[in-house]
């Protein structure tokens, strides 16, 4: 075998080693998953993570996703909590505890003082018959089978299914709070997720000059005015309302159409009647109408009066897709 055909065959094992060890997660959603989400449901504190070596990191990977979908939560490596960093802890949090092996020595440490404390653990463990797992008021078990690493020593499938254990506990207690997309948007609001939920179609459009002409003005005005506000369109306007709009498109139509049009204004090649938005609507229903239509650019509307042009570029340059 040669060694592109070994590296495929190793990569393929290792990724169908720990799909069957989430798969075998299922049978770990039990009654003791369903009391740990209620209890962090009712808790009036938070979720503190804690964990050692390659744990450690996936209690900080659980602890981000709670905290963005509305469960307050705090990462304590369990070293530094046995040094100082038990301060942390309040009366009222709940610990979610996590080990492989659920023997280890700074776990060990830790357990009887979080104990004397009277803050419920949750031990999200590779082996229920462990110290942790024994001490613990819910077990979460991760156990799997062997690790993907072909000596079956470097921590793999075990922190996989640490992991998704931490996925489907937040998952599951974002149901049970009832989190909507917008709730979401609040968790995120610089990020490109949470615009696609909050950012309002003015938020951009206010951004850009409003390019307009009169239904009278000639062409070479209406040239001009599309090319200096660098929108690829203006609108046209009569008794002080929008009656249609001319794009780049519509010169190229009216290039094609007419050999002199020295002598056509404004009205003569708009499009009437065009599609428009609400200053209020979401940018990303704005991405969806340009896309369904084929265009890149809206006129945008208040109070049933032209106020300026939403274009595909503005909204791409914030990241929504």
């Amino acid at each position: 075998m040669n060694i592109n055909d070994k590296i495929k065959n190793t990569a393929i094992s290792a990724i169908t080693d720990e799909y069957k060890a989430i798969k075998n997660l299922t049978n770990s959603v039990n009654e003791d998953f369903v009391s740990s989400v209620n209890l962090i449901f009712k808790s009036k504190g938070r979720v503190i993570v804690t964990g050692i070596g390659k744990s450690a990191n996936i209690a900080q990977k659980i602890v981000a996703t709670f905290n963005s979908t509305g469960t307050p939560s705090i990462f304590m490596h369990a070293a530094d909590a046995i040094h100082g960093d038990l301060g942390i802890v309040r009366p009222d949090d709940i610990l979610i505890a996590i080990s492989k092996s659920g023997e280890t020595p700074e776990i060990k440490v830790l357990i009887p003082l979080l104990k004397a404390r009277k803050n419920s653990i949750i031990a999200l463990v590779g082996n229920v018959n462990s110290y942790l797992a024994q001490q613990s008021d819910f077990i979460l078990d991760v156990t799997v089978e062997k690790e993907a690493c072909p000596n079956n020593l470097a921590p793999t499938t075990s922190t996989t299914a640490q992991l998704v254990m931490g996925d489907a506990l937040a998952v599951s207690l974002l149901e049970v709070r009832g989190f909507s997309a917008s709730d979401f948007a609040n968790y995120h609001p610089g990020g490109a997720l949470g615009k696609r939920m909050y950012m309002r179609v003015f938020d951009l459009s206010s951004k850009n000059e409003a390019p307009t002409v009169s239904s009278t003005d000639d062409i070479t005005k209406v040239i001009i005015e599309i090319s200096s506000k660098r929108l690829g369109a203006t609108a046209v306007i009569e008794d002080e309302k929008m009656i249609g709009v001319i794009t780049d498109g519509d010169l190229r139509r009216m290039i094609e159409k007419h050999r002199d049009f020295s002598n056509l204004v404004a009205k003569d090649i708009m499009s009437i009647d065009p599609m428009t938005i609400e200053k209020d609507a979401l940018v990303v229903n704005a991405l969806s109408l340009m896309r369904e239509n084929n265009i890149t650019q809206l006129p945008v509307m208040g109070d049933n009066k032209y106020i300026g042009v939403i274009h595909l570029h503005d909204i791409l340059k914030e990241g929504i897709f």
